[in-house]
Parts: structure tokens; C-alpha cells; sequence
């Protein structure tokens, strides 16, 4: 629990929920108030982005930056290529970065920051699309630029009615709605989003082969069919994968024995010391290819309580092996 200081001010517990839910409400109805307003602009706009050679480049100041600092990453990490510029470093030659085939998507609640407004000249010279994002619906702004969503609310979070809080919101929700809709336009599927994301948990899932993470070579537990158990059990130890393959002359997996079934064995009591392989293996193991995702290998070993499964070429001749650990070292699980 946190500690609050003794010299807090005294504050009314009921009064900041209130205030809390207040928020809630208010941010809520300016998003809702923005799908009435949907229409063919917004088609257009995504037309216009699905159509282009070039990049869209976010400018917002203040508030509005940070809103779009954050549609520019989305929209990049979702198939539109998108960086964002700062307005007033753009006039100081950031505006450089700005190509005559690229869109630019600038953000502003009123539509008059004069870091924005002074950059339209220009842009105009170089005939680059203006999207305008803004509640200022006949602001500089607005009447400079080529589509204009309507991102204006009634009222800020804010009990000022200052403090940037339902518009950005607001914002944000738009950028969203237009990241979306030309993900899904562009047939944009979890591989290629994966493929954005190479670092992160789904780029792991989507991305890690079983060959990527699989032991492989001498590192594969394996003994043949007529293998005394007292060898077998050596194999496991000397590979560490708490299991061994049984194998055929050629490679082809006869079966499995595994940490499990020796204490099973050994809970029914049974003499082990003159037995062989086949006569303790459990036959017809999981096995998984090698160009499958380490996910479904993951899937697999939940799916049927297995720690480990052997890994099959298109012949079903064993060619690798892996357990939990492999998969959590490699952070697929």
C-alpha cells in the first residue's frame, strides 16, 4: 500500500472517484462523437494513403505531438510507412525529410499553432497532400488542407476546460481508426506484423522455426531398438534432454522414453536392469517438423503435458529434439 506523506493535503476519497469516472464518461463520448461524424473524407483519406509512393509524415505540437508521435509508430508498425517530423524543427530545415510524393498528417485542436500554420505555404510549393486532424473545422488549418477529419469534442476532461485531455484522446482514437482500416484494406496478416516486431513476444511466436531453436546432431539423445535400458538411461544423462529417441538403422523414430516413464517403472515396481530399449519405450512419440514455428511446438507439449518432442524430417527419420527449456531460453513460452 502507499504510504501518504503526513504533509498531504486533505482530499475528498469519493470526490476524486467521482472525478475519476467524470473523465471516463467525457473521453468516452468524444470517441463515440467521432464515429457520427465518419463520412467519405475519411475514405478518401485512406484512399489517398493506400495510393502513395511516399511516406506519411505526422506533425502535431505540444500534446498533439506526443498523439503523434505515437499514430506515426502505429501506422508504421502496421504496414504504412510513417515517421513523424516536429513542426518547428521542420522550419529550421526538418522540413527536408518532406518528399513531394509523401502525405503529411498534421494534428492540431485548434488548428492554429503557428508552428504548423507557417510550414502550409511550403508544403503547398510542393504540392504534398494535407491531411488535416483537428476540431477547428474552419481553422487555418482546415481550409489549407486537402481532407479534414473531425477530430473537435464538446468539452475537455479537463474541469478547466484547458488542459488537452478529450481532444487527444480523440486523436488518438482517429489515428487508430485510420491504422486499422488500411492494415485490413492492405491484407495485413500476423506474419507481416510480426515481421515489424522481430524483438518483441510475437515477433518470437510468429517468427522462431523449430530448426531455429531444435538440439541437432550428436547434442539428440538416440539409442537403437536392442539397446540395453542401463545404456539408455546413460544416453539421457549425457544429453540432458530428460528423454531419448528409439531408432531404427536409418534414423526412423520407433518411439520415446522419457524421465516419466522411468518413474513409473520404477513405481510399478519393475526389475529394469535386463531389458532393452523397445521394451520400455512408449511408441509412436509427437513429433513435430522441422520448419514448423516453435510455437506449435510449445502448443504441442501444452496440448498433451509433454516436456519434450522429437523433431522428423519428410521421411520421419529424427533430425533434431528440444524441450521446455529450449523454448524458454529462445522466449517463445
Amino acid at each position: 500500500m502507499i504510504q501518504v506523506p503526513e504533509s498531504a493535503p486533505s482530499f475528498d476519497a469519493a470526490a476524486i472517484l467521482r472525478r475519476a469516472g467524470e473523465t471516463f464518461d467525457i473521453e468516452a463520448a468524444a470517441v463515440l462523437g467521432l464515429k457520427a461524424r465518419l463520412g467519405d473524407g475519411f475514405v478518401r483519406v485512406v484512399q489517398t494513403i493506400l495510393a502513395l509512393r511516399g511516406r506519411v509524415v505526422v506533425m502535431g505540437m505540444g500534446k498533439s505531438g506526443h498523439i503523434g508521435r505515437k499514430i506515426a509508430a502505429t501506422l508504421a508498425s502496421t504496414g504504412t510507412p510513417a515517421f513523424f517530423v516536429h513542426p518547428a524543427e521542420a522550419s529550421h530545415g526538418d522540413l527536408g525529410m518532406v518528399q513531394a510524393d509523401d502525405l503529411v498528417l498534421a494534428i492540431s485542436n485548434s488548428g492554429e499553432s503557428a508552428e504548423l500554420t507557417v510550414l502550409l505555404p511550403a508544403l503547398k510549393r510542393q504540392g504534398v497532400p494535407l491531411v488535416a486532424i483537428t476540431g477547428g473545422l474552419q481553422s487555418t488549418l482546415a481550409r489549407h488542407a486537402t481532407e479534414v477529419l473531425d477530430g473537435g469534442v464538446d468539452k475537455e476532461a479537463c474541469p478547466l476546460n484547458l488542459a488537452p485531455t478529450a481532444s487527444t484522446t480523440a486523436q488518438l482514437a482517429l489515428g487508430d481508426a485510420l491504422a486499422v482500416a488500411l492494415l485490413e484494406a492492405r491484407g495485413f496478416a500476423p506474419d507481416d506484423f510480426a515481421r515489424s516486431h522481430p524483438g518483441g513476444a510475437l515477433g518470437r511466436k510468429l517468427l522462431t522455426h523449430v530448426s531455429d531453436v531444435m538440439r541437432i546432431g550428436d547434442a539428440v539423445p538416440r539409442v537403437t531398438a536392442d539397446t540395453p535400458f542401463g545404456e539408455l538411461m546413460r544416453e539421457m544423462s549425457r544429453k540432458g534432454l530428460g528423454a531419448s529417441a528409439i531408432v531404427d538403422a536409418n534414423d526412423g523414430v520407433l518411439g520415446i522414453f522419457t524421465d516419466g516413464d522411468l518413474r513409473r517403472l520404477i513405481e510399478r515396481g519393475i526389475d529394469l536392469r535386463g531389458l532393452q530399449a523397445h521394451e520400455v519405450m512408449h511408441p509412436g512419440p509427437r513429433t513435430i517438423a522441422s520448419h514448423a514455428l516453435a510455437a506449435e511446438a510449445a502448443e504441442l507439449m501444452e496440448q498433451h503435458r509433454i516436456t519434450s518432442v522429437l523433431v522428423v524430417d519428410e521421411q520421419q527419420r529424427l533430425c533434431g529434439a528440444l524441450n521446455t527449456n529450449d523454448l524458454l531460453r529462445a522466449k517463445v513460452i
